[in-house]
């Protein structure tokens, strides 16, 4: 998170922790695969994140509070297609975003899901996704975090 509470350096962040830890496994040692992940992170930041900025920061864009309240009704539209798109192109068949191999995509998704609610949007809708989190929310570390 920058000085301005944005996240638009969690791509670079995330890629720097999954290499500097390699051992861990974090990333996928491919190129390929490493690209696959950064896009997803990409894809995150500069439109998931965006689209959900646009209800608790709409001043950001807007003066008026019309255009503003116009912005905030918009987002669980938004986030419905972006998680659409996730849900689609995203998410295969395995248990992670990169698929059977855990990585920092997979605390990156969790983190931006959480946002759904709030957006009211129902994560129901989104099977797996939903199945994602409820993987992630069962790892000892997350609750650690989360506790």
């Amino acid at each position: 998170v920058t000085e301005h509470g944005t996240l638009t350096e969690t791509p670079a962040l995330l890629a720097y922790v999954a290499q500097r830890f390699a051992d861990a496994r974090l990333a996928p040692a491919d190129p390929f695969g490493f690209a696959r992940m950064q896009e997803f992170h990409s894809y995150l930041a500069s439109t998931v994140h965006i689209a959900h900025a646009h209800r608790p920061r709409a001043s950001r864009w807007a003066d008026e509070p019309e255009a503003q309240a116009a912005m905030q009704r918009k987002v669980p539209a938004n986030m419905t297609e972006c998680f659409t798109l996730i849900e689609r192109h995203y998410l295969g068949d395995g248990p992670w975003v990169l698929g059977e191999q855990y990585s920092v995509a997979d605390g990156y998704l969790f983190t931006v899901a959480g946002w759904l609610k709030s957006d009211g949007v129902d994560i129901a809708q989104f099977p797996k996704v939903h199945a994602h989190s409820q993987r992630m929310a069962q790892r000892p570390a997350v609750q650690r975090a989360l506790a």
